[in-house]
């Protein structure tokens, strides 16, 4: 499983022009979902998302983590982050899950965050297979590749 972590003082996400997930403070994240991820993979992924220190504490340096600093998390469906582009000019999608798996997935990955997370973390999220349009002021900048 794979996530683009992005610091943001802001994000949303827009579907057919209607806001359908917005944080403030936060991470947004890109989640891509490959064929031999499961269930153990995306709680491994979240745990390390929620847990990953990229908010900076009072002298500056990064240490502390979205549970710390109490923002939100706002994912996003991103099958293009399990592209193969190491050859050509058109990437492969070899490594991707197909819909059915990586819905039942990002659906999962969702419900283990707000069962888990929430109130203590606001999470929003697009709509997996969405046609979306997501803005965000990312802060710093600061992004990270994670992997489970």
């Amino acid at each position: 499983m794979l996530g683009l972590i992005q610091r943001v003082s802001s994000a949303s996400v827009a579907i057919d022009n209607q806001v359908n997930g917005k944080i403030d403070q936060g991470i947004m994240l890109l989640l891509g979902i490959q064929k031999e991820d499961d269930e153990s993979k995306a709680d491994q992924l979240l745990k390390k998302v929620l847990s990953y220190r990229l908010f900076s504490d009072a002298d500056g340096k990064m240490n502390l983590s979205l549970n710390d600093v109490g923002g939100g998390l706002l994912v996003i469906s991103q099958f293009t982050l399990a592209a193969d582009t190491s050859k050509g000019l058109r990437p492969g999608f070899s490594t991707a899950a197909p819909p059915e798996q990586a819905r039942v997935l990002y659906d999962y990955f969702l419900a283990q965050a707000q069962a888990n997370y929430a109130p203590d973390v606001n999470i929003e999220s697009g709509i997996f297979g969405a046609n979306m349009q997501v803005s965000l002021c990312n802060d710093g900048p600061v992004t990270f590749m994670l992997r489970s």
